[in-house]
């Protein structure tokens, strides 16, 4: 039987753990060759473990992505390999401090915005010559409901989503007339190690799992959505436009 996405090359971010793992399973289920990034490399192997066990296959890439230069290498390789990248998940991302905003150190705002607005802007600009090369390349970039919130004291991070929704909502209009789709995806609570950094006293058997979510993202990755600059909403369960809030 054809899987939806058979002979596509997929990359994900921060793939060793959490969602982003759950993502590049899900992925290689579907018939994807995943491109799997993350720092860490004993993750990495788990993940490359369990997609050979899935029938899959997998490109594993440690990298810290504040790497900039790393992130262009990476680029160059996937095109002498492949000539093309038909799915980019955005997903790798920090925390950082929960404090008001008057007491955040200075290298710790300068990590999340590496980290959330950096990196990504770096994988738009080495990555996109390759993804609109596909047929149908397919962009999701993984956001957060406390962007719209103004939260005290999640400060850094809510920013630096909130910069995140604006870059990929010029993206996604600066591509209408090419063959790449590009969107925003909200989570919600889930059941991760930063969700329990965030919130340490919450039940986590209340929350939804990553796999759950990523099945989701998968849907947001086939040639078959041709959605564009929209934001999916896991926890409403819809896909909204960025005049509709979570």
């Amino acid at each position: 039987m054809t899987q939806p996405l058979e002979n596509r090359i997929a990359l994900v971010t921060g793939a060793s753990r959490g969602i982003g793992r759950s993502i590049a399973l899900a992925l290689a289920k579907a018939g994807a060759h995943v491109v799997a990034v993350a720092r860490t490399v004993g993750g990495l192997e788990e993940l490359d473990d369990e997609i050979k066990a899935a029938g899959g296959n997998a490109t594993l890439v440690p990298l810290d992505l504040k790497d900039s230069d790393g992130i262009a290498r990476l680029g160059g390789a996937l095109f002498d390999r492949y000539k093309k990248l038909d799915v980019l998940v955005g997903n790798a991302g920090i925390l950082g401090p929960l404090s008001p905003l008057s007491h955040v150190e200075p290298k710790a705002w300068d990590d999340v915005m590496a980290t959330n607005i950096t990196a990504n802007w770096q994988l738009i600009r080495c990555m996109e010559p390759l993804l609109v090369q596909s047929d149908a390349g397919r962009a999701v970039m993984i956001s957060s409901g406390v962007s719209w919130a103004a939260r005290a004291y999640w400060g850094p991070y809510a920013i630096s989503k909130a910069a995140l929704n604006t870059m990929v909502q010029t993206w996604a209009a600066e591509n209408m007339t090419t063959n790449l789709r590009v969107n925003l995806f909200t989570p919600g609570p889930v059941r991760t190690r930063m969700r329990a950094q965030a919130m340490p006293g919450e039940d986590p058997n209340i929350l939804a799992t990553p796999d759950q979510v990523a099945g989701k993202i998968v849907e947001l990755c086939l040639p078959s959505f041709t959605e564009t600059g929209k934001v999916y909403s896991f926890q409403k369960n819809k896909l909204l436009t960025f005049q509709q809030p979570e």
